[in-house]
């Protein structure tokens, strides 16, 4: 039998068909969302939602879609090993959201856009736009299948592998009801099923973190001791990965690349019906990530504490492979059954809440740019555009479950880490592109962008494997994609020419 069944035999009082009832449960109340929601299924609801939402509905439901699974299990674990210093980042998002809202959002209503990759094609010319979808799909793509390879692990492993399912059927499983509440409504759907998510997410937090205080036993004083004398700042070696400046930056850059120049984030923003409701949708989102982040941490500080007092689960997590156990420290107490069978049922809801919040409206994304960028949807006729747009839809979503699958092959200790190293290079490219185009009047050869935007990711990935040996023990954190970033536009300066020259015919903005 394996580990994950005698776990849950010796352990959980909450029997895999409990929590499979739940998962269904749940499913048909975002199922029921879909229909009350999808309007008349056309591309119009579907892509942009008719761009008549309300910013505060948008803003409440994009705070469960921009945590996702990967933050409502890897933050509370990576306490463990970093304690408090992942607040630098998150510090650091609060500038690049302003960034955002004041100098990205702007361009994007000015033009009208769909899909935000169509303004480097008006800007550059059609090899660039193409240039840049491909990044941002092998982006979304990788990002969003580790996000979801997370969730799909932690039902795996206390779940569906105690009946003997093999790890790809959960993933199917998993896919398949995804498409099922999003195929008709698309980004209209997605809006009010996220907002919903973003509640149980919400609660299971908070949940989480009463429970835990109020536990016999729980010291709280102990707990709030290590909050204050906890290693926010890492200020001691500039060498490490983790230093104050490298996370802090690195979290600016993160969140104007994977926020600003994502078209998964942005296409919700761009069904806001003004601008200057865009602009009030990121702010609060924003204030609001620093505050649920935070708690994050919290909860991540009493998991700690209170595998301390339980030697039977502290042995069963000390048991588990180095590269996972961090991600299954929340699952395995929650579903231990000592905290009660209510905050089981509300962590599974909480989990997949926050794991398919951020996949379903990524998935969606990706059958945009598609749609939008390579098969040029706008041009074809309603009908063809419509059945073009759901054939997309079902190959983008098995896509995914490729990536996925391939994930299981490469485990990574703590997923977040690895989903914001994987971005440092495949987001540089769009960094790049973006702000030559609004920092400067110069146009590029179009033929030529693609060598720049991958030559300079693939230097620097070489650069990030010997990093310590050839700088004196430096290591790149993600400032790598702020420096990925300056150098792709440095590059593309190299292959540009001045926008008066006389084949230039596309405006600078």
């Amino acid at each position: 039998m394996t580990h994950a069944a005698l776990f849950l035999l010796k352990f959980s009082i909450m029997s895999p068909i409990l929590i499979v009832s739940v998962l269904l449960a749940y499913f048909l109340m975002l199922i029921g969302v879909s229909y009350l929601t999808q309007g008349q299924g056309d591309n119009t609801a579907f892509f942009t939602g008719n761009r008549n939402a309300q910013w505060y509905v948008v803003a409440f439901g994009m705070i469960g879609a921009s945590l996702s699974g990967v933050t409502f299990i890897s933050v509370p674990g990576w306490v463990t090993g970093s304690g408090f210093s992942y607040m630098q980042m998150v510090l650091g998002y609060l500038l690049g959201y302003i960034v955002v809202a004041f100098v990205l959002m702007p361009i994007y209503y000015k033009r009208n856009l769909t899909s935000i990759y169509v303004y480097l094609g008006e800007r550059f010319g059609p090899n660039t736009h193409l240039t840049g979808t491909l990044f941002f799909l092998a982006s979304r793509l990788v990002g969003s299948a580790l996000r979801l390879f997370l969730v799909a692990d932690v039902l795996h492993h206390f779940v569906f592998e105690a009946w003997g399912m093999p790890f790809w059927s959960t993933v199917a499983i998993t896919l398949i009801l995804i498409w099922v509440y999003t195929h008709r409504g698309g980004i209209k759907t997605i809006i009010w099923t996220d907002s919903i998510q973003t509640v149980f997410m919400l609660l299971a937090l908070i949940l989480g973190i009463v429970l835990l205080s109020t536990h016999d036993g729980m010291d709280n004083g102990a707990v709030f001791e290590q909050l204050r004398f906890s290693n926010w700042w890492v200020m001691d070696d500039p060498n490490v990965k983790n230093y104050w400046w490298k996370h802090f930056f690195g979290g600016m850059f993160v969140t104007i690349a994977m926020t600003g120049l994502d078209q998964d984030m942005m296409q919700k923003n761009l069904t806001c019906r003004n601008i200057n409701d865009a602009k009030k949708n990121m702010i609060s989102l924003s204030l609001v990530l620093v505050v649920v982040n935070l708690i994050f941490l919290l909860l991540g500080a009493y998991l700690f504490a209170y595998l301390g007092q339980n030697a039977d689960l502290e042995m069963a997590y000390n048991a588990m492979d180095a590269s996972v156990r961090d991600d299954r420290m929340f699952p395995m107490v929650a579903l231990s059954g000592e905290l009660g069978v209510t905050f089981g049922v509300i962590f599974i809801v909480g989990l997949i809440a926050a794991a398919y919040s951020s996949a379903d409206s990524a998935i969606t994304a990706l059958t945009t740019s598609v749609c939008y960028d390579i098969l040029k949807i706008d041009k074809k006729q309603d009908g063809h555009a419509e059945k073009t747009r759901k054939s997309v839809h079902i190959l983008v979503t098995f896509a995914v479950f490729v990536t996925i699958i391939i994930a299981n092959l490469i485990k990574e200790q703590n997923v977040i880490s690895t989903v914001f190293l994987v971005a440092s290079f495949t987001y540089g490219p769009l960094l790049g592109l973006f702000f030559f185009g609004i920092l400067t009047k110069r146009q590029i050869l179009d033929n030529w962008s693609w060598l720049v935007c991958v030559l300079v990711p693939t230097a620097l990935y070489y650069v990030k494997m010997h990093d310590k040996a050839w700088f004196n023990g430096y290591e790149f954190g993600y400032e790598m994609l702020g420096i990925n970033g300056v150098l792709c536009l440095l590059g593309l300066l190299l292959i540009s020419k001045s926008s008066r020259e006389k084949n230039t015919v596309l405006q600078a903005t």
